[in-house]
């Protein structure tokens, strides 16, 4: 019988809920494990030119509709890519399987597999329609992760390798408003200052506590977790209760807690041992963020940016933070995150205003 997966929230005790599906992504079709991955795929001669060279999808490729063994997913929180949405999907080889260490850590994902991200935007004018930007793969290779962008054309039909990095001015429509971004392509060197860790690229979003929440797959919603350890993907080590971290959109969460995963999603990656930003005296992954000083409340900022910004987090006062500061800046010299985005997440940052605001420590 399949482990039965729960979820561990902390309010004012412990108590078990099932996270419910994102809308970062759209639905579409899950295949039925019962037939051979039609991917063409050899781990020698990847990455391809093309991504329509190794068959993810069938049909027109914009339309993302997965071959078998495609596996799509989604994760609770996702970062913030200057609002462009994103499809995930994940392919392994036959016979290998993915392995649990902890709820915080990235699966530990076989050699050969691939995990695929398109970013695109919706109602993008002037034709009023979705618009493909980029599929980024990592895939894994006997020495490490690999990386492979692919960069799509203006009639939607491919998309090509380009690991050099590109601006695409996109202009569209959201929320009774028309918005316009010059949204960056990463490079591959770009890619692995945002993975890092050590000297090897390392993947961000599927941890297991990001990953548990359900999926509305073809044939009916189910768990994320669940779903893989049926598709083969997931091995037998996942424990029975899987703590899934909170989302941070969850209003009728506590501010900090909302906070917390946040900053994890958005920022841990850079914030954290022998990652880029390794160097400053913050960390900011939800494991270690129970203690506040790791956010930065009453701690002195190591680069003095002025404008009295007196902590990395002032309690009760975000107009003398630095985080709140960084968040709210565009400047690629004081932005943070510094890669991957160039607008405001007006939503991110009213949340960390607020959340600031609520605290009553007293740094003296």
């Amino acid at each position: 019988m399949l482990k039965k997966l729960t979820s561990i929230m902390l309010l004012a005790g412990l108590f078990f809920t099932m996270a419910c599906s994102n809308d970062d992504s759209d639905y579409v079709n899950a295949p039925n494990p019962q037939q051979e991955s039609p991917v063409v795929f050899n781990l020698e001669q990847v990455p391809y030119p093309k991504l329509s060279d190794y068959n993810f999808f069938e049909g027109p490729q914009a339309n993302h509709q997965p071959v078998y063994g495609v596996l799509p997913y989604s994760i609770i929180n996702t970062l913030f890519s200057d609002y462009a949405k994103k499809q995930r999907f994940v392919w392994m080889p036959q016979h290998v399987q993915a392995s649990y260490t902890t709820a915080g850590d990235v699966l530990e994902f076989p050699t050969g597999t691939v995990l695929i991200k398109t970013f695109f935007y919706d109602h993008v004018l002037p034709t009023d329609t979705r618009k493909l930007i980029e599929t980024r793969l990592m895939i894994k290779k006997q020495n490490g992760w690999v990386f492979a962008n692919y960069v799509w054309d203006n009639d939607q039909n491919d998309a090509l390798l380009d690991l050099n990095g590109s601006f695409h001015n996109i202009e569209w429509q959201a929320l009774n408003q028309t918005r316009t971004v010059n949204y960056r392509v990463p490079s591959e060197a770009e890619c692995h200052t945002c993975h890092k860790s050590g000297e090897v690229s390392i993947p961000i979003g599927p941890k297991p506590r990001n990953l548990n929440m359900t999926y509305p797959y073809s044939e009916g919603t189910k768990n994320q977790l669940q779903k893989w350890q049926e598709m083969g993907y997931l091995d037998q080590t996942l424990p029975e209760d899987v703590p899934a971290i909170p989302n941070w959109k969850d209003e009728s969460l506590p501010l900090t807690l909302r906070a917390r995963a946040y900053l994890d999603i958005n920022c841990a990656h850079c914030h954290s041992e022998e990652a880029h930003c390794a160097y400053r005296p913050v960390r900011f992954d939800f494991e270690t963020s129970e203690n506040l000083t790791n956010l930065g409340v009453c701690v002195e900022p190591d680069t003095d940016l002025g404008v009295g910004l007196t902590h990395i987090v002032t309690p009760g006062n975000p107009n003398r933070s630095v985080l709140h500061y960084r968040l709210n800046a565009t400047d690629e010299s004081v932005r943070m995150p510094l890669l991957g985005r160039t607008l405001v997440q007006d939503e991110g940052l009213l949340l960390i205003e607020n959340w600031i605001t609520s605290l009553e420590n007293n740094c003296n």
